[in-house]
């Protein structure tokens, strides 16, 4: 089990860039695989991206690619998402989650924790 807490929310305008964080305790964390969701007013949390235990693998949803890139540094125990090109239909709380079985996966159920997420608004 993993405790994770997400940062770098925040507001920005379209166009613009912001990096989120999540910070894990836990000594397994280098064994999980590790995801961004994010979720809209009203709706279940979606699948954003996703990186392999080693980070040799990563996923994306269409609408991000080109634009976002997640990454992760294994000896800080921190994965990252950083967010280029922000449009306004990128406003959404992102959450931060952890797969014990280390692969990269867009399935929110391979996932066994999660933050508490972290207010992403992009002003258009």
């Amino acid at each position: 089990q993993v405790q994770l807490v997400e940062s770098g929310g925040g507001l920005v305008q379209a166009g613009g860039s912001l990096r989120l964080s999540c910070a894990a305790s836990g000594r397994s964390f280098g064994t999980y695989g590790m995801g961004w969701f994010r979720r809209y007013p009203g709706t279940e949390r979606k699948f954003v991206a996703a990186i392999s235990w080693n980070g040799g693998d990563t996923l994306y949803v269409d609408s991000v690619k080109g634009r976002f890139t997640i990454s992760r540094d294994n000896t800080k125990n921190t994965v990252y998402l950083q967010m280029n090109s922000l449009k306004p239909e990128d406003t959404a709380i992102y959450y931060c989650a952890a797969a014990p079985l280390g692969w990269a996966s867009m399935t929110s159920g391979d996932f066994s924790d999660w933050g508490q997420g972290t207010q992403v608004t992009v002003s258009s």
